[in-house]
């Protein structure tokens, strides 16, 4: 019937947990800025928008999803196509225990249940029933307990088990899957019953790469039962604040750990000693951690070091020129130290260097002069530091970079024309104040701007003109009050844009959303704190990629909002009022 349609298992191995639902526990709110979810429309629905033909297979899907309660078993078909009536339930959010019944026996090899609705122990009995088969399961966020777990013993070839969220489960549960020696992947965050003696469950798991225990606060003195998973490459104990010097010497041993999350730990400097035999790691994080500049003298030894996050530790200027052993860098983050311009000196020797975060350090324009020689820079953050408009000529000469954030710094408009000749910056904040239309007009330049945040400035209906250059703005945020429907006139041809925040403008009215009414690929809009009605939501009804509309402080209630919804909205997951 077709290739494999099942998700990719290494969904389950996301480092930075993007995989968000809709209960939220996953999700961050009421931001304009982040929006993300599990469940997506149909391919079908989407396709006919575009005009396309879904294939055979996907039609099949469809109706069968539409007639779901006429099919009481899926287990004579081939996999690929059970798989794929599978996932198609769980996207619609159609499945339920009845339905659920109709998949037992059917082999499948992934099972995504990440953040669904109503799953418990009496929904183990048919996932178990896939057998062998099954590759990849993902409970995160359900009510299963420790005696549901019980079931995955029919499981013997799971690979990757994802458990996050689930706070009925204990150090029982843990014995319960001690056998699964196939597993690769293994996902427990913010569990606060797993302890060090229920940890000894993992002793066994031989073939573990990935062990994720972010947020168990009980976890101190269990490392040591992993020391023998000798495979493992990636360690998430992140905002786990029990975990101390001690917790580091049973890691020594782990010599093929390439990425290791320790942030916000009790960890100092002779804790990060006992990392020195760990010779692949490329990615450490130790935002948060107490540590000092003379952790550096155990890190300069990681040849393969290539990720360091430093942020909000004891960093001083005391000690950082021991930075200059660090050549091989690609990313560090120094953000929310106390390091001044005196210490950039030392990192003009890290030429790899891609990425650099100076987020609210005490650094004004004299320790620019520093950065002008990293060629290779990318991305830059600056933001809320004493960085101004004099500074900015040494970063004139940074032809690859990409991404910068002056945002509540004191650059000015004036300042902003010697950033005109980065032809390759694709993102730019200039929250704040004192940038104005003048501002704005000293970057018509950057045409490969995709992104532009201008959340705070002071952009006039007058200064909208200039967006006219960048046609390819996917996201822009103008927010600091000095818009009327008029300027909205230059935002309706920037049909790239994805997510679009006119927030804090108080003077837009129902014509300005008739006016970005034929922005028809926007997923995220915030017209809030505007005198926008609930006759204007009918001016949205093109606008059906949206999945997050923010109207809070406006003449419009969460019912009027529902209702379009139910009527064209289809993909809206997140709104406001609510």
């Amino acid at each position: 019937m077709g290739g494999a349609c099942s998700r990719k298992r290494d969904q389950l191995d996301n480092e930075d947990g993007l995989r968000r639902g809709v209960s939220g526990r996953y999700c961050k709110s009421g931001s304009s800025k982040w929006l993300a979810t599990t469940f997506s429309r149909p391919v079908v629905e989407i396709q006919r928008e575009k005009g396309k033909c879904p294939s055979l297979m996907e039609l099949c899907t469809y109706k069968i999803r539409e007639d779901i309660d006429n099919y009481g078993s899926f287990s004579m078909l081939p996999r690929d196509l059970s798989q794929q009536i599978f996932n198609e339930l769980v996207n619609s959010q159609c499945l339920n225990d009845v339905s659920l019944e109709a998949f037992r026996d059917c082999a499948l090899q992934d099972v995504y249940l990440g953040d669904y609705p109503g799953i418990n122990d009496n929904w183990m009995d048919v996932i178990s029933s896939q057998g062998s088969s099954l590759l990849a399961l993902d409970l995160s966020s359900s009510d299963v307990t420790d005696s549901g777990l019980i079931y995955l013993k029919d499981c013997p070839h799971l690979q990757a088990l994802n458990l996050n969220y689930c706070d009925q489960i204990s150090d029982r549960g843990l014995q319960r899957i001690s056998g699964l020696s196939n597993l690769t992947s293994l996902s427990f965050r913010r569990n606060s019953a797993i302890t060090a003696q229920g940890m000894s469950a993992f002793s066994g798991l031989v073939n573990l790469l990935k062990l994720d225990l972010e947020k168990c606060p009980g976890i101190h003195g269990g490392l040591v039962h992993i020391k023998g998973l000798t495979k493992l490459e990636s360690l998430n104990i992140k905002w786990c604040n029990c975990i101390t010097d001690v917790d580091m010497k049973p890691l020594s041993g782990l010599t093929n750990l390439k990425s290791l999350q320790i942030s916000c730990s009790k960890v100092t400097d002779f804790g990060i000693t006992y990392l020195k035999g760990l010779q692949k790691l490329s990615i450490l994080n130790l935002e948060g951690c107490p540590v000092t500049a003379s952790c550096l003298d155990s890190l300069s030894v990681l040849a393969s070091l290539l990720y360091l996050n430093l942020s909000r530790s004891n960093l001083s200027d005391d000690g950082c020129e021991k930075f200059s052993k660090l050549g091989n860098l690609k990313v560090l983050n120094l953000g929310f130290n106390d390091i001044s311009d005196s210490s950039l000196i030392h990192l003009k020797g890290m030429k790899n260097l891609e990425s650099l975060n100076l987020d609210s350090c005490r650094i004004g324009d004299d320790g620019l002069v520093h950065l002008s020689g990293l060629q290779r820079l990318k991305c830059l953050e600056l933001s809320d530091t004493g960085v101004g408009s004099n500074g900015l000529r040494h970063l004139s000469g940074l032809v690859n970079l990409e991404n910068i954030n002056l945002s509540f710094t004191v650059v000015t408009d004036g300042g902003l024309r010697k950033l005109s000749g980065l032809s390759s910056l694709k993102s730019l904040n200039l929250d704040a104040r004192q940038i104005t239309d003048s501002g704005l007009a000293a970057l018509t330049s950057l045409t490969g701007l995709t992104h532009l945040d201008l959340f705070g400035a002071r952009i006039t209906d007058s200064g909208t003109n200039y967006l006219r250059n960048f046609k390819n703005l996917r996201s822009l945020e103008i927010c600091g009050g000095g818009l009327t429907d008029a300027g909205v006139k230059n935002i309706k041809d920037l049909s790239s844009l994805s997510l679009l925040n006119l927030s804090q403008n108080c003077n837009l009215t129902d014509k300005a959303l008739e006016m970005i009414s034929g922005l028809t690929g926007l997923v995220s809009l915030n017209v809030s704190n505007s005198r926008i009605t609930s006759a204007g939501l009918r001016h949205l009804k093109p606008l059906k990629n949206l999945r997050s509309l923010n109207l809070e402080s406006c003449k419009v209630t969460a019912n009027d909002i529902k209702k379009l919804q139910s009527s064209h909205l289809h993909h809206l997951v997140n709104f406001r009022p609510e």
